[in-house]
């Protein structure tokens, strides 16, 4: 097995990594101050790029949007040395010209979550981490530029609301959406996107539209059926869109590390020596040395 870390990190279904080309694979089976993962995580070498994908709701889909153990998840994904993460999501899409089968790489989130835990700081340690443009602009033009090699339709930039879940909207809280100008409506991305920020990371989503929620009088609403299908029908590109992503991490003048990665160094306000020693120790498996 390769001995290098992961510096892509992949959040999606769990038959995404399920790829051609993806080779030296092992699983890991990560143990975090936050409890454990959705599920063990797949390491390999895609197109010369180490990276790790995680299935968000586990194999076999057993957590809710609710459910998910977004920190645990984040934190894993540090812990084993990514740099960038890409979430692929499935959508709703908001507006007319977003079709189901089109990719979205959007550029600002809405979070309409109720009582997730959504961040690394607390229990005697504040952190501000600016949150002012949650998508990083390093990796979201490679994202887009892949995305746009798939061969598939994209759309360039778009706000991405995430609402609690599992239900799907209201038709009036879909209109609602819209009037804001959102693009896609998903309820899994947040407070993933806050935490990745938090521990240094580069975020961004591929979101996939499976439907048009239920605010599209000529269209049927959103089912699970749709969305399946729709998911089904487009794993190879996702795929295609991720290893594009791999190809050029790896080539020339590419990132070798996020901006984000000492963003905790100018976040923290608690003083070294007034920082619980529990509270200390658990955020340095993340944060190392910022904490002072």
């Amino acid at each position: 097995m390769a001995s290098e870390r992961p510096f892509l990190g992949v959040i999606g279904g769990s038959g995404l990594y399920d790829m051609p080309g993806l080779g030296e694979v092992e699983r890991r089976a990560i143990s975090t101050p936050w409890g454990l993962p959705s599920d063990e995580l797949v390491v390999g070498t895609l197109a010369g790029t180490r990276t790790v994908f995680l299935p968000r709701h586990g194999r076999g889909h057993r957590f809710s949007p609710s459910e998910v153990p977004y920190l645990a998840n984040v934190a894993a994904l540090k812990m084993l040395g990514c740099e960038m993460i890409v979430s692929v999501s499935a959508v709703g899409s908001l507006k007319a010209e977003i079709a189901p089968g089109h990719l979205v790489v959007v550029d600002q989130f809405i979070d309409r979550t109720e009582g997730r835990p959504r961040t690394f700081f607390g229990d005697g340690v504040v952190g501000h981490v600016p949150f002012g443009d949650p998508v990083c602009s390093t990796l979201r033009p490679i994202l887009l530029d892949a995305a746009r090699a798939s061969g598939a339709p994209v759309v360039d930039g778009g706000c991405y609301v995430c609402i609690e879940g599992p239900t799907f909207s209201t038709k009036a809280e879909s209109h609602l959406h819209r009037s804001w100008g959102a693009s896609v409506v998903g309820m899994t991305n947040l407070p993933e996107a806050r935490l990745a920020r938090e521990a240094g990371m580069s975020y961004c989503t591929l979101a996939l539209a499976t439907d048009y929620d239920c605010w599209h009088e000529e269209e049927a609403h959103v089912s699970v059926e749709a969305v399946v299908a729709v998911l089904k029908q487009n794993v190879a590109v996702a795929q295609r869109v991720i290893r594009g992503v791999a190809e050029r991490l790896a080539g020339p003048g590419a990132p070798t590390k996020s901006p984000f990665a000492d963003v905790a160094r100018g976040a923290v306000m608690t003083a070294p020596d007034a920082m619980p020693r529990e509270a200390r120790r658990r955020l340095a498996h993340i944060l190392g040395d910022a904490l002072g």
